[in-house]
């Protein structure tokens, strides 16, 4: 998500919606459990034992990874990027991951995905940036849209086509794989809020390099023969439920989550839409859903006041909700998605997405903001923060799911650069930025039946990934953190000041997909387009890993 550029009205629309909320108090976390309806179960059963505990109390930060010999690791704090070395142009680091191909292309923005056909070919997709830019500018786009790029050999990256239908020329946040069925979607996402009611849907199934178009329509307005919910909907997030029978768009605009049907590819149509203000919380953003379907897990996004930030005691409307959506996924007439649980926090905002995955044969829940704890990064915010004593910038977290009505918080992915003892130290590197400066944006694990990592994207302090084996002590064995670009591509959305010829830390951004049989970590960087990354002999995979297409 991103509000800087946004017309007035929208910045209204995210004021109001963001209203009271449950729980609150001492940066914890607050679980409002809602009563299942009569005609569903009351419990999940019993939950697993729980872990033996600790000896001793984790670790405030995650611990650093040991890096291997001829890596180039950070010299400063865990994540910073110091300013001089902003200034004298960045050079990159890396530690147990090394790069061994890149297609920089005209860049790209928020998301990607990829996907191996059944012919063996491996391909990426992205989002770029819309052809015209916030300020109505033409952006000088040479093949806008989605690039089609083939990976198949990591080290000669080559795009065969790019994809520039309704929702392909800027999916933002929504562009999605499933491998079961073999498709390629997204939502209309133009420029974060000024995108439309159109999903495309493409397959893959007879070659990755030239996918088919199935569909590119309206879903929600009627004219798709579903539902039509108040307002024409607007992507900007989305995800596919893992058997790809249903596609979800988290709509910013309109203050819905909506469930489109898609078992007919060729002809999708909105079933469902859940309304945020019901809940009396935040606005929508992202999500995921679980194996069988009867669950969405999504975000509320809050944004706190100053005054907010600095009472321990305030209401709190940042976090995630576990929603019944058993009724979408038996198609039932008039379908509805109902609350199980909401979970609010006040040490983050601007929540991004979710995912629910099995570690150690537990149900957990990995939820990921976009925004610390007093909103997104910049240096007011920052200082606010610190001044709180609360984590300044966005990090991902996990939680126990065992008992979904009360969900627990096990840890947090905290750096160095999250701790807000170190705030003094990192100021003078987010100096004269804004909106982004430094923190999490979106997360993968390597197979959500079986997760032992996870990659999280940072801006400015690159791809970082962590051993969760044992989720209650996480710690980072990688990280990436490309070298700066000396200017913004086309297809780049990193807009940030910068001097002239000097290379800036970029905005990795994106998910990530782990590849288990060549131990490759694909993902997608702002200005330096799509990375493959090697992963360093007994870093990951581990004895326990197993392989899977479904990571989010």
């Amino acid at each position: 998500m991103r509000f800087q550029g946004r017309l007035p009205a929208v910045a209204t629309v995210v004021a109001t919606a963001i209203l009271a909320a449950c729980g609150g108090g001492d940066g914890g976390t607050a679980v409002l459990a809602f009563a299942p309806p009569p005609s569903l179960p009351t419990g999940i059963g019993e939950p697993p034992a729980p872990s033996p505990v600790a000896e001793a109390p984790p670790p405030l930060t995650v611990p650093k990874a040991v890096c291997a010999e001829g890596d180039v690791p950070e010299s400063a704090l865990q994540g910073q990027v110091p300013a001089a070395m902003r200034q004298a142009g960045f050079k990159g680091f890396s530690c147990n991951l090394k790069l061994v191909g890149q297609f920089e292309g005209e860049g790209g923005s928020w998301s990607s995905a990829s996907f191996r056909d059944p012919g063996g070919r491996t391909c990426a997709y992205h989002a770029t940036a819309y052809p015209v830019g916030f300020d109505g500018k033409p952006r000088g786009r040479v093949n806008p849209g989605v690039p089609v790029i083939d990976i198949t050999d990591p080290a000669r990256p080559w795009r065969s086509m790019s994809l520039a239908t309704a929702a392909m020329l800027d999916p933002w946040e929504s562009l999605r794989v499933n491998a079961r069925r073999q498709l390629l979607l997204a939502s209309n996402g133009t420029n974060s809020v000024f995108g439309g009611p159109e999903i495309d849907v493409y397959d893959l199934s007879a070659d990755c390099r030239t996918p088919q178009l199935f569909a590119s329509m309206e879903v929600g307005t009627g004219k798709d023969g579903g539902i039509a919910p108040p307002g024409s909907p607007k992507g900007h997030e989305g995800n596919v439920s893992p058997d790809g029978l249903t596609y979800y768009i988290g709509d910013i605009t309109q203050g819905r989550y909506h469930a489109v049907d898609i078992t007919n590819s060729t002809r999708p149509h909105m079933v469902a839409s859940f309304d945020m203000k019901t809940v009396d919380l935040g606005i929508p953003h992202g999500l995921s859903v679980s194996e069988d379907g009867q669950r969405a897990y999504v975000v509320t996004v809050g944004l706190p006041k100053p005054d907010e930030v600095l009472d321990p005691a305030a209401k709190t409307r940042n976090g995630f909700l576990i929603l019944d959506t058993s009724e979408v996924q038996a198609r039932l007439p008039d379908a509805q998605m109902k609350v199980i649980s909401a979970t609010t926090f006040k040490d983050g905002s601007v929540a991004q997405h979710t995912i629910p995955v099995t570690i150690g044969g537990k149900p957990h829940l990995v939820m990921v903001d976009e925004g610390g704890s007093a909103g997104l990064s910049e240096t007011a915010n920052v200082k606010l923060a610190c001044e709180a004593k609360l984590p300044p910038y966005p990090m991902a977290r996990i939680y126990d799911i065992s008992d979904e009505t009360k969900p627990v918080l096990v840890s947090k992915m905290m750096l160095e650069t999250h701790d807000p003892a170190n705030c003094d130290k990192l100021l003078p590197d987010i100096a004269g930025l804004s909106t982004f400066t430094y923190g999490s944006h979106y997360c993968s694990v390597d197979n959500r039946s079986n997760g032992t990592a996870l990659a999280c994207s940072h801006f400015n302090s690159g791809m970082r990934v962590f051993d969760i084996r044992n989720p209650a002590r996480p710690k980072e064995i990688a990280y990436f953190n490309p070298a700066g670009t000396t200017s913004t591509p086309a297809g780049s959305n990193h807009l940030q000041p910068r001097a002239a010829s000097v290379a800036s830390p970029d905005w990795c951004a994106s998910r990530a997909d782990f590849d288990f049989e060549r131990g490759l970590l694909t993902t997608m960087c702002q200005d330096n387009g799509l990375l493959m990354l090697k992963f360093a002999q007994n870093t990951w995979p581990f004895a326990q890993s197993t392989p899977s297409t479904l990571q989010n």
